[in-house]
């Protein structure tokens, strides 16, 4: 996959702020890299408090970024290119700029029809008080209906209404039943949102806060209840639309029967990615302790968090694809703090080898860095500890104004620019062989296929495993060199820095190697 966020990454009509038409005239170089898929952050209209996450219309792509007649047009000029798209679908909260919410906020009490959010009169005395950005939160509510709303995560993004397992009594009333008309309506709507957008042949959906829709305080029977949601989503998409995607935010819980998605998501602000990549350059994360990375220069991490998380995710389905990205919109790049572009090589192979899905995120391709100090635009800070702006800066094309990003002026752009004049382009990368850009373009082009086994043989450093009984990858992420028993004669694909001698491996300071296997060299064991 290769994620855009869609602000900041070519801006075709010089408002300094990126659009549809801009991707289109990109399309070719998104193709050269060797991706699929195409995954959008919102598109979809909004007053973008949180970047689009706040949506006000689920059927109509934002003004800014075109029209549903461009996004059509993307997904054809993209199809021809052998690359679907993919958006991404904000399901358990809406902006309150959404009619639906502005219908509710100026009545005199709950609709008729059932409400749409989840309105008290007066606040409880217990659950759901909470008022951390990120969790659900009391309101007061701004117009003329009495009390006081939910929230999902800021002010101004109330909680769609899919009900309430515990019902504790006739004292709370909002609390409404999963199958109350207000819950049904909703459940309906996701349905005709989702197939307003697989009708004009988008692939499918990756689905922000994807279990945040039923909110209960007995937190198991809340999310086993959203799953059933997104199960009959599924039945119903299993006939309607078959090739379909389903992609969550996280993982699916297992909660019994039959997944409703068709992958995991290890996403970069949990601990399973950022104790690999995480060096705290671009903050701290309130979700986990910090600690040492495994790819980093220094060699003091592991690959332990990283390998019980995995194993956990496919014990149920060793086949289970799980999504890996290389970087995303909601904290740093894979280039942050101290981290050099010669470093990045490893990790990227590891990203594109080790069995995952690989997303690739906007820029990282020619090695972006994440940009510290950026202003606060659209809901960057979340939270004090990050700033998610570092990573949202415009993608740099060419050596031209804004790096070839927009025609305005600079003070107009979403986002400034990388100041440094060495700055990484597109344009400088595209012709030099030893590029970042042409590095990933070849490690796409080789890399082992995405299903199938992978075998660690080596879990510190370098850390080593073998693919499929075929492939042997072999990282040395950090400055020092490392050494590994060979598993057989390899021939190098893809590598630098690897010395074979003796029956052991030799991998210099941020080494890295993808080599093929002379025969069935894995021999027995089990195969991640």
């Amino acid at each position: 996959m290769y994620e855009i966020y869609p602000q900041s990454f070519a801006d075709s009509n010089g408002d300094g702020v990126g659009d549809l038409r801009g991707v289109i005239d990109r399309l070719d170089h998104i193709a050269s890299l060797g991706v699929n898929v195409i995954w959008f952050n919102p598109c979809f209209a909004s007053p973008f408090v949180d970047a689009g996450y706040d949506v006000s219309d689920y059927l109509a792509i934002a003004p800014r970024y075109g029209s549903n007649d461009d996004m059509v047009e993307l997904v054809e000029k993209a199809g021809a290119r052998g690359i679907r798209v993919m958006l991404d679908l904000v399901a358990g909260h809406t902006s309150i700029e959404h009619p639906w919410f502005q219908q509710e906020l100026a009545a005199d009490g709950p609709s008729p029809a059932g409400d749409r959010y989840i309105w008290c009169e007066e606040l409880p005395e217990g659950g759901w008080t909470r008022d951390t950005p990120g969790v659900p939160a009391w309101v007061a509510s701004p117009g003329p209906r009495r009390g006081y709303y939910l929230k999902n995560f800021y002010d101004e993004q109330p909680a769609l209404n899919f009900g309430w397992v515990a019902r504790p009594g006739r004292d709370e009333p909002w609390r409404d039943a999963i199958d109350a008309p207000g819950p049904l309506r909703n459940r309906q709507a996701l349905i005709d949102i989702i197939g307003f957008w697989l009708a004009k042949g988008v692939a499918g959906f990756r689905v922000d806060m994807a279990f945040s829709l039923v909110k209960d305080e007995l937190w198991d029977d809340g999310i086993r209840a959203t799953v059933q949601i997104w199960r009959e989503i599924r039945d119903w998409l299993d006939v309607a639309y078959p090739e379909a995607v389903l992609i969550p935010e996280g993982s699916e819980p297992r909660t019994g029967g039959a997944l409703a998605f068709d992958a995991d998501f290890f996403l970069v602000i949990k601990d399973a990615h950022a104790s690999l990549f995480d060096n705290h350059a671009a903050g701290i994360l309130p979700f986990q302790p910090p600690r040492e990375p495994f790819f980093d220069e220094a060699g003091k991490g592991s690959t332990r968090p990283f390998l019980e998380a995995w194993d956990a995710a496919r014990a149920a389905d060793p086949a289970r694809p799980i999504v890996l990205a290389t970087a995303d919109h909601d904290y740093d790049r894979l280039r942050v703090g101290s981290r050099t572009e010669e470093q990045l090589r490893a990790a990227l192979m590891f990203l594109f080898t080790w069995g995952n899905v690989p997303s690739l995120y906007y820029g990282d391709e020619i090695g972006m860095r994440y940009l510290p100090d950026m202003p606060d635009v659209e809901g960057a800070i979340c939270n004090p500890l990050y700033n998610r702006a570092g990573c949202r800066t415009p993608m740099q094309w060419d050596d031209g104004p804004n790096a070839g990003f927009s025609t305005a002026e600079p003070e107009k752009l979403y986002l400034p620019i990388d100041p440094d004049p060495r700055r990484p382009t597109v344009a400088a990368q595209e012709n030099d062989p030893d590029s970042t850009l042409n590095f990933v373009r070849e490690l796409i082009r080789v890399r082992p296929p995405t299903r199938g086994t992978t075998q660690v043989i080596n879990e510190a450093y370098p850390l080593a495993y073998i693919r499929n009984g075929s492939y042997l990858v072999i990282l040395n992420p950090r400055r020092e060199p490392a050494t590994v028993s060979a598993p057989g004669p390899a021939t190098p694909i893809l590598a630098s820095g690897i010395d074979q001698a003796g029956g052991t491996i030799t991998v210099a300071g941020f080494g890295y190697g993808l080599l093929r296997l002379a025969g069935d060299a894995a021999g027995p064991g089990s195969g991640r």
